[in-house]
């Protein structure tokens, strides 16, 4: 059960950081450069740990 929980909480914050990465590119948030590119590598890392545990399962 906690594993799942595990799972469905990193799901549910990768697509939280590519919402806020895309809607920073669409324009309707502004945020410095290195603000920016915080965002733009979590959410490639957010991906990938996502990725990695679908493959644990």
């Amino acid at each position: 059960m906690l594993s799942n929980l595990r799972f469905y909480t990193q799901i549910v914050s990768t697509i939280l950081a590519i919402v806020f990465v895309f809607m920073n590119f669409l324009g309707y948030w502004t945020a410095d450069r290195f603000v920016q590119m915080i965002f733009f590598f979590g959410m490639i890392f957010a991906v990938f740990s996502v990725g990695i545990e679908t493959e644990k399962n």
